[in-house]
């Protein structure tokens, strides 16, 4: 039929007359004759010709036989009786009645030869019985043993064997196993402490017995442990891999990827340059002015201190009713405000430093709260409220005081400075919440509990909100309301995580030793999985301006590694451990607690559990 595509017939009649195509008509034709045609139902297109075809009553009959299994033929008895064509009786006359032949009953010659054949072949041994094979088969069916290894007296034997593979010998005794060893083989009384202390561990000891000196042969007693050695050996020998393998030579040096030596990669911060002092308890928290000119710090000593950076001075304390879990200072360089979380209250202070019209400025646009024309549900009421600080705390600073229903573990700034996230791991559905500063209104942007959440931060570029729980990381949509992406972590805890200026890339750690690099544009899995720390890592920074980004852990380092992420987004992050800074003392199981770097030097700030903050230059 494709044929006649092209044409405006499809073929020819007995008459060798065209036959046109019928009109063809869209689904608005179709959908029309359906309503106002009442045959549509019984109308069926031929697939030779293309015409439509109207169907009778006796064609619908035929075809609902056919769809219910019947006979066809309406007319058709198929109950109709038997008719017998062939005889169901056995005849008892025999069809042929011819007699035997004579043949039939003389001997065969031809029989006669081959059973003469095979008696003078049993004879000789060429042919066997049924009896004789069938002993001979269970014969080669019984058990075959030979050794798995080869002895000195079965070599021959062996040779048959497809490729034997020689057991691996044992060592030989050295002279610490013998029964009158020289004396500086004997352990002296801390070398075998030592060797008492790793009885745990025994895989760890030099040696797996002590010396021991005996003045003859006979008074060697009978050693404890040899029927468990044998036993050792002989499940080495049994369970030992026997197959023959090529090994290949590959150096070492081909199998190590190749980076750039971390002399290329300068500048980043190689020495310690100032210790602040000056905390009595362990400092939680640290966070850098904008312009890089004063620290603020959040200790358990209930204090906040800020620093003049150059100096290592402490310019100001502020005294809280409680411990100093997180503090942050706002990105906005035209403002002067740092986010203290203390307890269940959140203090947004101005620390009275730097340019004093910018201080007044700040002054100014926290004194009075703007007058809010929406009326906050009852469910965001009983969770926060905005109140004006105490004259007695306005002396120390603090301007606006934001109460919390449970404590608060984590406060973080978005880019531009009027809005911040709090992180309360107790408070369920109301874990975080979101406060605007210029209408003093806060927002809870989650109805349903995900798990326990960890910290949250904003994107730098998009309008995206980032929340860690224990095992995974969701990116919600701000604008949309939606889930966008859920990164899968394959970690227990989630400690901590920062986001790459540009915003393609996010850096986390975990308690359980591990940092967890993740290309947002690349796959829902890290990219890479970095173990540089031998405890939990507690904090990650990325720096604003270098590519660097920083890891503290317990086991009191700061390890500085270089992460450069390139504009061809063909080209994979270029990841280079640099440098392993370890200076802090460790008090009680904690080492470094958080990191921070300098907004615009390459310099790191990381405080500990020994009351002190260190900068690294």
């Amino acid at each position: 039929m494709h044929w006649y595509d092209e044409y405006k017939h499809i073929g020819y009649d007995w008459d060798a007359k065209k036959i046109i195509k019928p009109p063809k008509g869209d689904q608005i034709d179709d959908f029309l004759r359906k309503i106002e045609d009442p045959n549509f139902w019984r109308t069926v297109k031929d697939p030779l010709t293309g015409q439509e075809v109207f169907l009778t009553d006796a064609d619908i009959a035929l075809i609902k036989r056919i769809n219910l299994g019947r006979i066809p033929n309406e007319e058709h008895d198929e109950y109709a009786p038997w008719i017998e064509w062939f005889t169901s009786e056995v005849e008892k006359m025999p069809i042929k009645n011819v007699p035997d032949h004579k043949r039939s009953f003389l001997p065969s010659g031809s029989e006669k030869k081959t059973v003469s054949r095979m008696v003078h072949a049993l004879k000789m041994g060429w042919m066997k019985t049924t009896e004789e094979v069938e002993r001979e088969k269970q014969e080669k069916r019984g058990p075959k043993f030979y050794m798995l290894w080869e002895t000195d007296t079965s070599r021959e034997q062996m040779r048959r064997i497809h490729d034997p593979v020689s057991a691996p010998k044992r060592d030989l005794p050295g002279h610490a196993e013998s029964y009158n060893p020289p004396p500086e083989y004997l352990f002296d009384a801390k070398e075998a402490k030592e060797w008492h202390k790793l009885k745990d561990e025994p895989h760890k000891r030099k040696l797996h017995f002590m010396p021991q000196k005996f003045k003859s042969l006979r008074e060697v007693p009978a050693y404890s442990r040899y029927l468990r050695e044998r036993f050792l050996r002989c499940l080495d020998l049994y369970l030992c891999p026997r197959a023959k393998r090529v090994k290949l030579n590959i150096d070492a040096e081909y199998l190590i990827p190749k980076l750039p030596s971390p002399r290329d990669l300068q500048p980043f911060p190689t020495v310690e340059s100032l210790v602040y002092r000056g905390h009595t308890d362990l400092v939680r928290s640290v966070s850098v002015e904008p312009k890089g000119e004063y620290l603020v710090s959040g200790s358990d000593d209930k204090t906040v201190k800020i620093w003049e950076i150059a100096t290592g001075r402490c310019i100001r304390t502020i005294e809280t009713d409680d411990v100093v879990r997180c503090v942050a200072w706002c990105p906005n360089a035209k403002l002067s405000i740092i986010a203290v979380a203390t307890g269940s209250r959140l203090l947004l202070v101005n620390p009275k430093v730097g340019d004093k019209l910018l201080v007044k400025k700040t002054d100014d646009l926290l004194a009075e709260a703007p007058v809010l024309d929406v009326i906050e549900s009852e469910r965001i009421k009983t969770a926060v409220q905005w109140t004006n600080a105490e004259p007695a705390d306005q002396e120390k600073g603090v301007r606006v005081v934001i109460t919390h229903f449970k404590p608060i573990r984590q406060v973080t700034w978005h880019g531009r400075g009027d809005y911040l996230a709090t992180v309360m791991p107790e408070g369920a559905n109301r874990s975080a919440l979101i406060h605007q500063l210029s209408k003093r209104r806060s927002q809870i942007p989650f109805s349903k509990s995900k798990g326990l959440i960890q910290c949250v931060l904003f994107h730098p570029v998009k309008p995206c909100f980032f929340v860690a729980t224990q095992h995974n990381i969701r990116i919600y949509d701000l604008v949309k309301q939606e889930l966008i992406k859920k990164l899968l972590t394959n970690s227990k805890w989630i400690s901590g995580m920062s986001i790459h200026p540009k915003g393609d890339n996010l850096l986390v750690s975990t308690y359980d030793k591990k940092m967890l690099w993740f290309d947002l544009d690349l796959s829902t899995k890290p990219y890479q999985t970095m173990r540089l720390h031998r405890n939990a890592v507690r904090s990650v920074a990325f720096h604003l301006r270098y590519p660097l980004f920083a890891s503290g852990s317990d086991d009191q380092a700061v390890i500085v590694s270089h992460g450069m992420v390139y504009n061809d987004l063909l080209q994979n992050p270029l990841i280079v451990p640099l440098k392993k800074l370890q200076t802090h003392e460790k008090r009680e199981e904690f080492g470094v607690l958080d990191v921070n770097w300098h907004p615009v030097q390459p310099w790191v700030f990381s405080t500990g559990a020994d009351c002190t903050i260190r900068l690294y230059t």
